[in-house]
């Protein structure tokens, strides 16, 4: 059995998926764009910044499934431009703790909207 995780503080998805589905103990969120939900625009000034968004997007949906980063075991960056690695990090790290989730970076030849960086996440409550 799944359960649907739906808030109306993150971004809508663009496309038949749901923001993220509980099966068991498990969560799995969707990947996420820097959407803010505040302005509807799509955050794109710099890496930092819409790393920033994707990150909190995805707080906001972990917290309507009644968790957090400390449930996140697995993540998945997509990045337009693999350069942005350790600025990624860097804002990535201000989120997650030891034992850091396991983890995937990738780079990808386009993202949906044009945006620089996509994340999913796997918790587990």
């Amino acid at each position: 059995m799944k359960i649907e995780v739906k808030t109306p503080n993150a971004p809508t998805p663009i496309a038949p998926y749901s923001q993220a589905v509980i099966a068991g103990n498990t969560i799995y969120v969707s990947a996420q764009l820097a959407r803010n939900m505040s302005t509807g625009e799509l955050v794109t000034d710099n890496i930092e910044a819409e790393t920033r968004q994707v990150l909190e997007n995805i707080k906001t949906i972990l917290a309507e499934a009644n968790a957090d980063y400390n449930n996140v075991v697995k993540v998945s960056i997509f990045l337009k431009d693999i350069q942005n690695y350790e600025a990624v990090n860097c804002i990535y790290n201000t989120y997650v703790s030891e034992p850091y989730p396991a983890r995937e970076t990738i780079e990808v030849g386009a993202l949906p909207k044009n945006v620089n960086i996509e994340i999913s996440a796997i918790a587990v409550r």
